[in-house]
């Protein structure tokens, strides 16, 4: 039996941010570890997730998930080990995925816990590659964005978790040429070293519509949306008659103020006859079997490749979600609670 300590850590919204979140709209505080209910778990958490859709969780708007409420711990991905159970087919000693992170003990419906098999994967890796990131990818490229062998791709944010997905699955499919964007120099050689992709640019280093045109001379098929703005605007003018465009994220415009200048060529989705959607997750989920198959016979293989950031220490959270929304992680940004 699993000793269940008294009182544990976790992080509060305190503040709905303005613009930047700052260090001081969050507060970690101490609270009591509940024992489990009837139907539930209780978790210690191993890592958590910092992503950003999180950023829009700390608006008090009206969105497809409700905000986080202040004073109350927020929410995320985390695995970890259970201490007590009060479901069957969940003991003790088991590793979960679960949605309550954010805090060093999190008490999880059993419905809503799926057991993970550290011998399959590293754990961090069921928060990025084969997590929530992972199935994004796959369920946006090859579902949402109707890819087809053959296609050329271009994807922003491309070091990132998502991105980084995107560009290998799209190569391993039979994709012509797959173009990335990334902010530093240093994500655009691992995007060609390491990723295999075809071509990729800084946008840092100069306008992206014309360095999107100088590596997609011919044009792209497909465009991958993490960040909205000037790349969306530079992938509508580069895009091939009868397009599509995955609208998976905007992070550009997550903590602005202001409406986005661009994209300002929005008339050309009718003469190219573009497809343009949104996506979210949680409506591929019936994909995820197939997705854990596919792509862990892939990462098995060495045929796809992932990086992770780890910032160790329940304490530094915030700081490592401020740096991801800053870019300063290369591939999936993860929070380690062990020393």
């Amino acid at each position: 039996m699993s000793v269940i300590p008294a009182t544990g850590r976790e992080w509060h919204l305190v503040a709905r941010p303005e613009g930047w979140p700052k260090p001081e709209d969050f507060a970690l505080r101490e609270a009591p570890v509940a024992e489990p209910g009837p139907g539930q778990v209780l978790v210690r958490n191993l890592y958590m997730s910092v992503d950003p859709y999180m950023r829009g969780r700390m608006n008090d708007v009206k969105s497809y998930v409700p905000p986080f409420q202040l004073d109350q711990p927020m929410e995320g991905g985390a695995v970890g080990t259970v201490l007590a159970s009060n479901v069957d087919g969940f003991a003790a000693g088991d590793h979960v995925l679960h949605f309550g992170g954010w805090r060093e003990y999190a008490v999880v419906e059993g419905k809503s816990a799926v057991k993970i098999d550290p011998e399959i994967a590293p754990l961090p890796a069921y928060l990025g590659v084969l997590g929530m990131p992972g199935l994004t990818a796959y369920a946006g490229l090859l579902e949402v964005a109707s890819f087809e062998e053959g296609d050329a791709v271009f994807v922003s944010g491309a070091a990132g978790a998502v991105g980084s997905e995107v560009g290998q699955i799209a190569k391993l499919k039979g994709a012509s040429r797959v173009i990335g964007s990334a902010g530093t120099d240093e994500k655009v050689r691992l995007l060609v070293e390491e990723y295999g992709f075809d071509a990729a640019f800084n946008y840092k280093n100069g306008s992206v519509t014309e360095q999107l045109k100088e590596a997609a001379p011919d044009g792209i098929d497909v465009y991958f949306d993490n960040v909205g703005g000037d790349h969306l605007e530079a992938a509508i003018d580069r895009l091939k008659l009868h397009g599509r465009i995955t609208v998976c994220g905007m992070i550009a415009q997550y903590n602005e103020t202001e409406p986005p200048a661009a994209p300002r060529n929005l008339a050309l989705i009718i003469g190219k006859r573009l497809r343009m959607q949104g996506m979210l997750v949680y409506d591929h989920q019936d994909l995820q079997q197939q997705f854990f198959e596919e792509v862990g016979a892939w990462i098995r293989e060495g045929k796809l490749h992932y990086r992770e950031t780890v910032v160790k220490g329940v304490e530094n959270a915030v700081d490592a979600f401020l740096g991801m929304l800053r870019g300063d992680n290369i591939g999936k940004m993860i929070v380690s609670f062990e020393d």
